[in-house]
Parts: structure tokens; C-alpha cells; sequence
């Protein structure tokens, strides 16, 4: 058995909403954690275990962020991370995999599907072990509480209810 371990450094972790319905606005999580454990060296029957810390949000506007870190939307104070636990990988070909587990967002607990792209398995300059995953996915925001609405004077939504999830996650195998 294997254990890895999310290289912080080396990973982003981010989504995307549309925003007035004509552009995206990005965010990102800066401090988050994870361990992956396996037995195979194509990680099919992995194990992972992730979270995000809701207060290190970022849009990149101030205003927008502590919004986001209120009661409307991830409500911070009382849901202070956010948290994905697998329950099974699908292997769909060398690279391409779909994790299924269960996000938790504000206390919602609703089970996803994530493809997988696997980058591969090297060993860096400083002689550690890592392997490469790019991660994306679609939730409905309003599944986990995420409910906040609001119209432009026009009848458009603000916010999209579809959010798409982002991740570039380098792990580290442990000793």
C-alpha cells in the first residue's frame, strides 16, 4: 500500500461560474490537503480523501470573496472546509479515468463523478516520487445550499446554478 500526498506547491484547485450568463469568473481555493492510498501503480483502486479551506477563497475581487464566504453562498463561519471522499474509481483507458466520491459543501454531503486525465509517474530533482492528474467536473450549486440568486434588470441570472469544477494535482508518494 501506498501512501501520496497532495503537493500544494505543485497543484490548483479551482472552479468557474458564469457570471450575467456571458462570461466565467474564476476562483481558487489556496490551502487545501489530500492523500490518496493505493496498492496499484495505475491508481484503480486508489482511496482519496481531500478538503479545502472555505476562507481561503479567491476571485481575485475582495468584495466578492467575503460575499462568497457569507450564509448566501459557502457560509464560512459554520462550514469552514469543503470535502470530497472517493468511493470507487472507473478505469476508461491508460490515462482517462472517472472518480466517484462524495463532495461536501456547507454540510450537503451529494455524490460526483470527475474525469481524470493521468499525466504520469516521474521522480523530481530532489529524488520524490510524484504523479500528475488533471481533474474537472460539473456541479449544481444549488444541490449544496449554494442557493443565493439574483436578476439583472433584463431577467438574466447573475449567477449560473452550474459550476465547473478545476484541478491540477501533483502528488507525492510518502516513505
Amino acid at each position: 500500500m501506498a501512501t501520496w500526498k497532495i503537493d500544494p506547491a505543485h497543484s490548483e484547485v479551482e472552479f468557474k461560474v458564469k457570471h450575467l450568463m456571458i462570461t466565467n469568473v474564476t476562483g481558487h481555493f489556496a490551502q487545501f490537503d489530500g492523500t490518496v492510498t493505493a496498492t496499484k501503480d495505475d491508481f484503480t483502486d486508489a482511496t482519496i480523501s481531500f478538503e479545502a479551506d472555505v476562507n481561503s477563497i479567491s476571485t481575485k475581487n475582495s468584495q466578492r470573496d467575503e460575499h462568497l464566504k457569507s450564509p448566501d453562498f459557502f457560509d464560512a463561519p459554520n462550514h469552514p472546509k469543503l470535502t470530497f471522499t472517493s468511493t470507487g474509481v472507473e478505469k476508461i483507458d491508460a490515462d482517462s479515468f472517472v472518480l466517484k466520491g462524495d463532495l461536501s459543501i456547507r454540510g450537503v454531503t451529494k455524490p460526483v463523478a470527475l474525469n481524470v486525465e493521468y499525466s504520469g509517474i516521474t521522480i523530481d530533482p530532489y529524488g520524490q516520487t510524484k504523479a500528475g492528474f488533471e481533474l474537472t467536473g460539473k456541479i449544481n450549486r444549488k444541490d449544496f445550499g449554494l442557493s443565493w440568486s439574483a436578476t439583472t434588470e433584463a431577467g438574466g441570472l447573475v449567477v449560473s446554478d452550474e459550476v465547473r469544477l478545476i484541478a491540477a494535482v501533483q502528488i507525492i508518494k510518502q516513505a
